[in-house]
């Protein structure tokens, strides 16, 4: 068994090496709920899911012992941040950088790790929207540890020479939909050319909704779906799934249309795709510019049949990279996590 054969720069080695040797040091300050906890469903579950497995998961990452580690983990939640600390509609985001200042504080004060390397082998994980502005409560965190961000905004910040892009997965009530979990055989005829279904966030969705919505039977696009109408089923029903970002770039959209098998087509900007230092995005989605939405149905019907079935071929291959398992499995999602963080920490020079 290997990581899916549309991985570039593999290392496959490298991925090995991290299964034998990789160890990661939980710092155990701080209490419940912002502190080792985290959302285990609906929209923010990739911060809460890696945080449980990183406590609870007795997986062979973790040690006890601090010294035999090459990175540290500050297990907060933003998501949490947000729902007992910030004041809705205030748009103060101070108390999520004072908590992150404070928490940073008190492991520089207990331990010697941060100091000695600036935080560089440190790792925070959120998914909220709001993560990036929290890790701006320190500047050490910001500017030099691996930040583990679904809003992977290059434009904002995001660094991928340090920082790791996570995947935004909407696991309503915890679980895939069953509908996502055993889909059709994959002759089934898919009618719709392309689908997609969700309201008027951020800037880029406004021009999708007005170029296609109601414009064209074989684009469905939608800003609200009809009561009759099924999400899922009209993405099983579809070759191509529209990944519009929203108000930040991730979109949960594209790990459901890898589930779906339906092909994504990226519609983003200055977005880090998860895993794209590992995993050939190309061979398994499509990018489309924004300037591009108007030609959008010109672009898909372009696609000859051999290379849509060569993409939804690949995307049987990386589906695995993108679930959660309980416990977790070789190559699953938290795996590639931790891959991603293994490769930024081997290529880390530390004078320590």
């Amino acid at each position: 068994m290997t990581i899916s054969p549309l991985a570039h720069n593999l290392n496959f080695r490298s991925y090995l090496e991290m299964e034998k040797r990789f160890k990661v040091f939980v710092y155990e300050e701080g209490e419940l709920p912002i502190v080792h906890d985290g959302p285990c469903k609906d929209i923010y579950t990739s911060e809460g899911r890696f945080i449980h497995e990183m406590e609870h998961g007795g997986n062979r990452f973790r040690t006890k012992d601090a010294r035999l580690a090459h990175v540290y983990f500050m297990p907060f939640s933003v998501t949490w941040m947000v729902k007992y600390l910030y004041k809705p509609l205030s748009y103060n985001l101070n108390p999520l950088k004072n908590f992150v200042s404070d928490y940073v504080r008190v492991i520089s004060n207990h331990h010697p790790f941060w100091n000695r390397t600036h935080g560089a082998d440190h790792f925070m994980l959120a998914c909220h929207d709001w993560g990036p502005h929290a890790s701006q409560g320190n500047s050490l965190l910001y500017n030099k540890s691996i930040r583990v961000l679904c809003n992977a905004n290059s434009s904002e910040g995001f660094n991928p020479q340090k920082d790791v892009s996570l995947p935004e997965i909407h696991l309503y009530g915890g679980n895939i939909s069953p509908k996502l979990i055993s889909l059709p055989p994959s002759t089934t005829p898919r009618p719709h050319l392309a689908f997609f279904a969700g309201g008027l966030h951020g800037p880029i969705r406004p021009i999708l909704l007005h170029h296609w919505k109601g414009r064209d039977p074989d684009v469905l696009v939608y800003e609200y779906l009809p009561k009759d109408m099924d999400y899922y089923s009209l993405m099983l029903q579809s070759k191509f799934c529209l990944c519009p970002s929203g108000y930040e770039v991730a979109s949960p959209r594209i790990v459901e249309s890898i589930y779906a098998e339906c092909v994504p087509v990226i519609l983003s900007e200055n977005y880090v795709l998860p895993f794209s230092d590992v995993l050939r995005w190309e061979a398994f989605s499509v990018q489309v510019e924004v300037s591009e939405i108007p030609r959008l149905k010109q672009i898909l019907t372009a696609v000859p049949e051999d290379k849509y079935l060569k993409l939804k071929k690949g995307l049987t291959a990386v589906r695995r990279h993108f679930v959660f398992n309980q416990p977790a499995k070789r190559f699953d999602v938290f795996h590639m996590i931790l891959h991603s963080i293994w490769l930024r920490r081997i290529n880390l020079r530390l004078d320590v």
